[in-house]
């Protein structure tokens, strides 16, 4: 089945890493068209000006004039994208951009829609222990508040149908949207095909933005859209 990817990528102060992670994103061999949206998050430590000096006729290149949050950068790019799919990617390098067609396979061999990548934590992989158990809670209330199992509601991996995902219409500006989007796929009784994928997570020191109180803020959205549907 011929599609279009389109990569939604949300950026916010990542000098040390968005020239590397463009560029890797761009070489990777795919197995159909694709195009990068880059939205930059009103960055302030020199981001911009690495975005503004790298050219590829598949590259998009958005700005917020004012910082807004990573779900609002991702709406930006979702309006902005002309391919038939759309799956977020974090300029952060603790996913593998080699690992996006193997995300892609099950919606090319037509066994599924919409495709997460599920991460594994260990040792290697894992931010600290409270961060682990953080994701397990949020993705363990979704299964227990839409009688689902997913096994990774927070990863970056998300792909799905450009309409599907605009269809969702998600409001969160923040982090919130990683539940968001889970919770209103669930409640619409869609059950994401998941495949294991590669993931290391960065320690604070090295820019990793997220804390408890995103976790917090996922479970009341969960609890939102679940009460919203009676």
């Amino acid at each position: 089945m011929p599609v279009k990817l389109s990569i939604l990528m949300p950026v916010y102060n990542e000098a040390d890493t968005v020239q590397s992670v463009i560029k890797r994103v761009l070489d990777v061999s795919f197995p159909c068209p694709i195009e990068l949206v880059v939205v930059d998050d009103a960055s302030s430590d020199g981001t911009s000006a690495i975005i503004d000096g790298m050219y590829d006729e598949r590259l998009i290149k958005l700005r917020h004039p004012v910082n807004r949050g990573k779900g609002a950068a991702v709406r930006t790019a979702a309006a902005a994208a002309t391919g038939d799919y759309v799956m977020p990617f974090d300029a952060d390098l603790e996913y593998q951009p080699e690992e996006i067609p193997k995300v892609l396979e099950p919606v090319l061999r037509g066994e599924a829609e919409v495709v997460y990548g599920s991460r594994t934590f260990g040792s290697h992989s894992a931010y600290s222990f409270w961060y682990v158990m953080g994701n397990k809670g949020v993705t363990t209330a979704a299964n227990i508040l839409f009688n689902a199992y997913i096994g990774d509601l927070e990863t970056c991996f998300k792909l799905m149908p450009l309409e599907c995902y605009r269809s969702l219409n998600i409001r969160s500006d923040g982090f919130g949207m990683e539940a968001e989007i889970t919770g209103k796929l669930l409640a619409r009784q869609i059950r994401p095909f998941e495949v294991p994928i590669t993931y290391r997570a960065r320690s604070r020191e090295a820019g990793k933005k997220i804390t408890w109180r995103d976790g917090v803020q996922a479970v009341w959205i969960l609890i939102r859209i679940r009460l919203a549907r009676h």
